[in-house]
């Protein structure tokens, strides 16, 4: 028996709640311990998060970037945007539905090994075995069920780290500790691209590579960052059927306006991103005029560029953030960022666009993607309800991730390519409307 569950449990009790009124008075302590967090630890957080993003998302990317559609189009034949806006409709639709579950179940869990940890093995297993999977099949609905139950391994990691920021970081390095988490993301994307087109004539060895990239990324993630404490001395829940279905209620609109306002800039901002994210083969192929191979190689420089002005806007906007004490500002900018990003390829429909494109929208990208993490834990309604609430935030991303390759592909079928850009344009800067309507965080 540790240390820690040989105290008292009502005692363990007294001290979380008291942990957690002491952060919400002074913003550089931890909720966790109620102390401040020292540099080993903060670096074990930022690092966990970095690598979690950083090997889920190259693994996804590997996937959802290239041999998704490529896999499609050796069955189907080459225009496949209709069955790809259907299929990525599907998992963002369990995206939703599982963000949810598991950022409430791990909310209510009582677990031993902490509330959040064993969500996130499982998830990782789970996650990266169908991941997998999706590549083996040729039936379009056996390809649509395994790449949703690869969504819910997915969030069964990502809700659970999520709630991690809320749980255990100090208030005065959540900018930072967001940073990580969306510098890890932003720079998997374009490496799963990279790595995706290497594999683009080859699809069966790139699968595999980004099922075990799935895998690591919530193993490792569970070994860096610093252990979870026991939940056993939690009160338990009575169990009852109705309890377990109120806990997944969203907040009151009526008292957490800025909650939603910030889930609705999310969808839009998202929305944009997914809709050309998605589909740059296609763009490249159909827009561009590239052949297999020179798409694949332009989708590999356009991966680098990607990578290095992310990783550069990621890591410099989240303690810049936390610094001037500001998340709409750098969130805006990111927004507007993208807007210019995007209209690039519209205005120059050749590969040099598309690399301008690469350039400063992820830049925008990976400034958004550092701060508005911590935006979304600052707009929370209710601390205790962490995992569920930011589940619900998460569902805006489930929601772009859902709408934007629907819309695309309505787009491309009817209004050509060329349309599909000012459209994104639109909803990006709808965004920042939203973000700049929050009142109670500067």
């Amino acid at each position: 028996m540790s240390a820690s569950t040989a105290i008292p449990a009502d005692e363990r009790l007294a001290a979380f709640n008291a942990n957690i009124e002491a952060a919400d008075k002074d913003p550089s302590l931890s909720p966790e311990t109620g102390k401040q967090m020292d540099k080993v630890t903060l670096i074990r957080f930022g690092a966990g998060f970095l690598v979690f993003g950083l090997l889920w998302m190259s693994g996804l990317a590997i996937v959802s970037a290239v041999l998704l559609t490529k896999h499609l189009q050796s069955i189907f034949g080459p225009d496949v945007e209709g069955l790809t806006g259907v299929i990525n409709a599907c998992t963002a639709v369990a995206s939703l539905v599982s963000n949810l579950l598991f950022g409430t179940l791990s909310d209510r869990s009582r677990s031993k090994w902490g509330r959040r940890t064993p969500f996130i093995v499982l998830g990782a297993i789970l996650g990266g075995v169908t991941l997998f999977l999706t590549g083996m099949v040729t039936n379009a609905v056996a390809i649509t069920i395994i790449y949703c139950l690869c969504m819910f391994g997915l969030n069964a990691m990502i809700a659970p780290l999520v709630a991690m920021i809320s749980d255990r970081i100090p208030m005065n390095v959540r900018g930072t500790m967001s940073a990580f988490f969306g510098a890890g993301q932003t720079c998997g994307a374009p490496i799963g691209t990279l790595i995706g087109s290497a594999f683009i004539l080859k699809s069966f060895p790139g699968f595999i590579l980004a099922g075990i990239l799935m895998f690591l990324g919530g193993i490792v993630a569970v070994i860096i960052v610093p252990k979870e404490s026991s939940a056993d001395f939690l009160p338990k829940d009575e169990g009852k059927a109705s309890d377990v279905l109120r806990s997944f209620i969203p907040p009151k609109f009526s008292t957490a306006h800025d909650f939603y306002k910030a889930f609705a800039g999310r969808i839009c901002m998202l929305l944009s991103y997914q809709m050309i994210t998605v589909y740059q083969l296609l763009i490249f192929q159909k827009y561009i005029g590239l052949d297999d191979t020179a798409a694949g190689a332009a989708m590999a420089t356009m991966s680098v560029i990607t990578m290095v002005v992310s990783l550069g806007g990621s890591v410099v906007a989240g303690p810049i953030s936390d610094l001037i004490g500001r998340r709409k500002i750098p969130v805006v900018a990111a927004s507007v960022l993208f807007a210019i990003g995007m209209a690039m390829p519209w205005i120059m429909p050749t590969t040099l666009g598309m690399f301008l494109y690469a350039g400063i929208a992820g830049l925008g990208y990976g400034v958004y993607s550092s701060v508005d993490q911590a935006l979304n834990v600052d707009v929370l309604p209710n601390k205790e309800e962490a995992g569920k609430d930011l589940g619900v935030l998460n569902l805006a991303t489930t929601l772009g991730q859902m709408l934007g390759p629907v819309l695309m592909s309505v787009i491309t079928m009817t209004l050509g390519y060329a349309a599909a850009f000012p459209i994104s344009i639109v909803f990006a800067l709808l965004g920042c409307v939203f973000i700049m309507m929050i009142k109670g965080v500067k």
